[in-house]
């Protein structure tokens, strides 16, 4: 079976040896006015991705199969389940017959840590609080951000203009999110796609994790709205400048005050609204 697995940090390869789809093709009826044609089209896949640790299952997320080893970590880094890369010990990717399955060894101490082991829970693709039982959980407060990153409004806009062209998956299907980043002088640097927000934005801060990049160098942009959980795992990381091309919730603004990270929304083009700490934007 065919799998669109990102062979290196370049860009994706459609082709790969085994496991899971990131896409299919599906016969269609397409209308253009009184125009139609039957011709095959490319459908987005989304899959069951069970994180295991150390034996035990914890949640099931159902997202785009490619890059798990960075979702691992970037999930396990924003949702608080480890303090640094360092404690995310392996992670060994098996391809089952009704989902993924990433087993991950952390340290003892971090393992006793975690509540509600073996909930199973399942995380839709949209969902960005998933595994949460608690308000405790789930609204968590990130510690405050120091970022001293600047970046220019033709900076922003340069990046804006180039995103499409790098996301590979969402060229084909249209169904995928992206998140990337970019350093101001070099443009975009990496690039991650996740049918679901929050995924891909995970996926992104694992290689930022793993890759040991500072996370003074740079900032996010994400083709999505900017809900509250997508400001939480930004913040966390100690990166002080998201951008979304949409707009942003009411709590992702109050959380962007709160820690001192600067919030875009609506970036499209040569525009942006700007929501909070705009003195790492210059124009």
């Amino acid at each position: 079976m065919p799998n669109a697995e990102t062979s290196s940090d370049s860009g994706l390869d459609f082709v790969a040896e085994l496991g899971w789809a990131n896409y299919r093709q599906h016969w269609v009826n397409r209308w253009q006015g009184c125009q139609h044609s039957e011709e095959q089209d490319y459908v987005a896949e989304e899959v069951p991705i069970v994180l295991v640790y150390n034996g035990i299952s914890h949640v099931v997320m159902l997202a785009t199969p490619t890059n798990l080893e960075d979702f691992a970590l970037g999930f396990s880094m924003t949702e608080g389940i480890i303090q640094s890369a360092q404690e995310f010990l392996s992670a060994r990717v098996y391809q089952r017959a009704n989902g993924i399955e990433v087993n991950i060894k952390i340290p003892e101490q971090r393992f006793a840590c975690l509540t509600d082991k073996g909930r199973n829970l399942t995380g839709r693709t949209g969902c960005g609080l998933c595994g949460a039982s608690t308000l405790k959980q789930a609204i968590r407060q990130p510690p405050p951000v120091y970022s001293t990153v600047s970046v220019t409004a033709e900076q922003l806009t340069a990046a804006l203009a180039d995103l499409h062209s790098k996301q590979s998956l969402n060229q084909l299907t249209g169904a995928i999110h992206a998140a990337a980043w970019i350093e101001p002088e070099r443009g975009i640097v990496d690039v991650r796609e996740d049918v679901g927000r929050h995924n891909a934005l995970d996926k992104l801060l694992g290689l930022l994790c793993r890759t040991g990049k500072d996370v003074n160098t740079g900032f996010i942009i994400v083709t999505s709205r900017a809900s509250y959980e997508m400001v939480q795992k930004t913040a966390f990381m100690g990166i002080g400048l998201l951008v979304a091309i949409s707009a942003p919730t009411g709590l992702a603004i109050r959380l962007a005050e709160q820690t001192g990270l600067t919030l875009i929304g609506f970036a499209r083009h040569d525009k942006h609204v700007v929501y909070a700490h705009p003195q790492r934007l210059t124009h």
